[in-house]
């Protein structure tokens, strides 16, 4: 199996990286958090990574950390749980959230997340009380950083706007540092679209 992956970022497709490892190019579906966090073409990127292997289809999914991956590797062996699901649930909330959301049985958390009902976020709830790997979350989660929850915020908010999720996290991370806040943020990024279309033009 396939535990982790260093290569050249080559390009970005959606929420699917090209990355060069030793002359040959691996495609990696990775989370809205892994996509916000990407350096510059040509730069490294690490990756702690699941071989997915099926009848029809092969594909690797990256992550930021082990304790991500440990978790999708969790979600994925829940009925009803595929890996496209367990991606957008640790795409939508860090795992310090997750866990919360577990440890006090909050169902609204989960339902936040596309392709979650009611009923699927309570047998998630239930399925993951006990398994929930100890490299996700200490015992105390610590608290959201508020820089974190404005980027979480303008991503939606862009969502919102008719951008695709993987767009909105690059282009949310691409003005990382000039704006801080929700509106900022949204208005930074319109700024730079705009400039971007007028050039283009």
């Amino acid at each position: 199996m396939i535990g982790r992956i260093e290569g050249q970022l080559v390009e970005i497709t959606d929420n699917v990286v090209l990355l060069a490892v030793g002359g040959v190019g691996y495609e990696v579906e990775v989370t809205h958090g892994v996509l916000a966090g990407l350096p510059g073409r040509d730069k490294a990127v690490r990756l702690y990574t699941h071989f997915v292997v099926r009848e029809d289809a092969q594909q690797l999914y990256g992550f930021g950390s082990r304790g991500e991956r440990d978790l999708f590797r969790v979600l994925i062996r829940i009925s009803g749980v595929g890996p496209k699901l367990a991606l957008a649930l640790i795409s939508s909330m860090t795992l310090a959230e997750l866990a919360s959301a577990v440890r006090h049985d909050d169902v609204d958390v989960l339902v936040r997340v596309p392709g979650v009902g009611r009923k699927k976020a309570e047998r998630l709830l239930v399925e993951l009380r006990d398994k929930l790997p100890e490299t996700v979350v200490p015992e105390t989660a610590p608290a959201r950083p508020a820089e974190g929850v404005a980027v979480q915020e303008a991503e939606r908010a862009l969502v919102a706007l008719g951008y695709r999720a993987p767009e909105a996290a690059r282009l949310v991370a691409s003005v990382k540092g000039e704006a801080e806040g929700t509106e900022a943020i949204v208005r930074a990024v319109l700024k730079r679209v705009a400039g971007q279309t007028e050039t283009a033009s």
